[in-house]
């Protein structure tokens, strides 16, 4: 079973790119949340290397740290999610793909997901795909002022489709038959 939603596509071989790779089941989830912030800032860090600024021109100065805090923004939010609703059953590995085309960046972050949340998942992306991510956005911050017990802000990828115009694709590929494992793929594409 492969299904593809949204702006998902297979990215172009590309020789610049960096990987890292988690083992869901090394340490407790309580515990990777400190690491997902250091390794998104990696990410954000390697990342600049490629956008060189020069300290004379303010211009290219402002647009490197744009830059650097965008990936580590979309880096860390990819990761949380992918921690937080991996299958825990599941030694699928967990792994985020940032790589540099000439026109922009692609993120990909891999993780497997209990069988039983997909529909519950891929209906809330057909709606996040169907509604306006600006009108989603403010709907989810009163539905979070409003609960008491919020756990969970439900902003992230609203804030990459509405504050950096990213395109955002999932896809679902069943990579096990038994015990059943699926893995979803989440695909953020930034233009620099």
């Amino acid at each position: 079973m492969i299904q593809i939603f949204g702006d998902f596509i297979e990215p172009a071989t590309s020789h610049e790119y960096l990987i890292i790779g988690f083992s869901p089941s090394s340490i407790p989830l309580n515990q990777r949340w400190r690491n997902n912030g250091l390794s998104a800032d990696f990410l954000a860090d390697y990342l600049t290397t490629f956008f060189p600024g020069n300290e004379d021109d303010p211009s290219t100065v402002n647009r490197q740290a744009e830059i650097k805090s965008a990936v580590s923004y979309i880096a860390n939010e990819l990761l949380e999610n992918a921690m937080k609703f991996n299958d825990e059953t599941s030694d699928y590995l967990i792994d985020i793909k940032l790589q540099l085309e000439s026109d922009g960046l692609i993120f990909s972050v891999a993780n497997s997901i209990p069988p039983q949340a997909v529909g519950k998942f891929q209906t809330y992306i057909q709606e996040l795909l169907a509604s306006n991510p600006s009108e989603l956005y403010l709907q989810q911050l009163e539905k979070n002022a409003a609960d008491d017990n919020c756990t969970g802000s439900g902003l992230g990828l609203l804030t990459m489709l509405a504050d950096y115009t990213a395109k955002i694709g999932w896809k679902f590929e069943t990579v096990q038959k038994e015990p059943q494992v699926i893995a979803v793929t989440t695909m953020v594409q930034l233009k620099v």
